[in-house]
């Protein structure tokens, strides 16, 4: 099983997304950024690290949000998503094909990856709390 995390990077009432460039596995779907975490890292430190390194942002990583276990045909993904905060850099998507940022309602117009899609259902139910 392959441990990836995924960030919640909030900026003002909208979170980021981004789409998977088309050389990708799930070309084209959008997610929550973030990656596989390497041996001896922490969520966390993870998080951050990929961060830095696909959207050249530096970020704090806060609270759990929510995990999936998705089975892909080819490898079975335990994604982690974390809240997280843009303290500073600019922003400059290095392996994604676009960056938006939505509000929680409008994520229904997007087609996110499989493992990413339960976050998205965890979202617009709390939104609607």
């Amino acid at each position: 099983m392959i441990e990836v995390t995924a960030a919640l990077i909030r900026r003002g009432n909208t979170v980021l997304i981004a789409r998977r460039s088309d050389q990708d596995d799930l070309a084209g779907l959008w997610e929550f950024p973030g990656g596989k975490i390497e041996d001896g890292e922490s969520p966390e430190i993870c998080l951050s690290r990929e961060i830095q390194e696909e959207l050249a942002i530096t970020i704090a990583v806060s609270r759990f949000f929510a995990d999936t276990v998705y089975e892909y045909s080819n490898k079975t993904v335990h994604l982690m998503a974390y809240w997280a905060e843009w303290l500073h850099g600019e922003l400059s998507p290095r392996v994604h094909q676009e960056l938006v940022w939505s509000t929680i309602p409008d994520l229904r117009q997007y087609m996110f990856a499989p493992a990413d899609q339960p976050f998205v259902e965890k979202l617009l139910r709390e939104w609607k709390a």
